[in-house]
């Protein structure tokens, strides 16, 4: 995969570098950051990329290969890449952006994003798993619209960001077991296409990838309606 992490222009991840009278600080420890950098040299050192995973559902593995999960079972998901594990600091960051507006966290996490990601075939549009227009409301931003936004500008990537709607105000799926998840998100999602022509390959962009239910709802959406590849790029992959 093209680049590494410690090649990223952590501050240029908006398509221009961004301005600050002060030094960068490191989002996860609050040291001062290397020249142009919100990470410290200690923290950018420890971002958990996986060696080997899935391919199908991004699950770390001991050695290359479909695990056996999705060799018996094929999930809806055509491939499915996680930049890192969700382990320390990504299971601090990306908390962060998700619950209390941390926009610093986010650019930090979009660019990792690209740096891995940059490899990856492209498809032809990126999608990002909407909210509910409730919890929407209640939070007042969308984490995965805030991570693909960036992503699409830097990869020039179209963004197709109201192609897929949540329909179904389902229950948090955090406090729900892997059945109960599946269950929860039966037919939450749905294309609107708005007359347009669907896209051929499609990527669904996520902050963090549990069971794959939500992600697997999106993809079987998405197939109903005539998508032919259906992909998910993540920023985190549960173990």
């Amino acid at each position: 995969m093209a680049g590494t992490v410690n090649q990223l222009p952590w501050r240029k991840v908006d398509g221009a570098p961004l301005c600050w009278l002060l030094p960068p600080r490191c989002v996860v420890c609050g040291d001062p950051g290397l020249p142009g950098c919100d990470l410290c040299e200690a923290c950018r050192a420890i971002l958990p990329a996986p060696r080997h995973a899935c391919p199908r559902c991004a699950l770390p593995q001991p050695r290359a290969g479909t695990c056996t999960s999705c060799t018996a079972a094929p999930p809806p998901l055509d491939a499915a890449h996680a930049a890192f594990a969700y382990t320390f600091p990504l299971d601090r960051l990306l908390p962060r952006l998700k619950f209390h507006r941390d926009f610093a966290a986010g650019r930090v996490l979009a660019q990792a994003m690209v740096d891995r990601f940059t490899g990856l075939p492209r498809p032809q549009a990126l999608v990002p798993v909407p909210l509910h227009p409730a919890r929407l409301r209640q939070r007042g931003y969308d984490q995965a619209l805030e991570l693909a936004r960036p992503l699409a500008r830097a990869l020039h990537l179209p963004l197709h960001a109201d192609l897929l709607r949540r329909t179904r105000a389902t229950r948090a799926q955090s406090r729900l077991d892997a059945d109960a998840r599946r269950r929860n998100l039966l037919d939450a999602f749905r294309v609107d296409a708005c007359g347009s022509a669907l896209p051929h390959h499609v990527v669904l962009v996520d902050d963090v990838m549990t069971t794959g239910a939500t992600l697997h709802a999106a993809a079987r959406a998405l197939r109903a309606e005539g998508v032919t590849r259906v992909e998910a790029w993540v920023c985190a992959r549960v173990a």
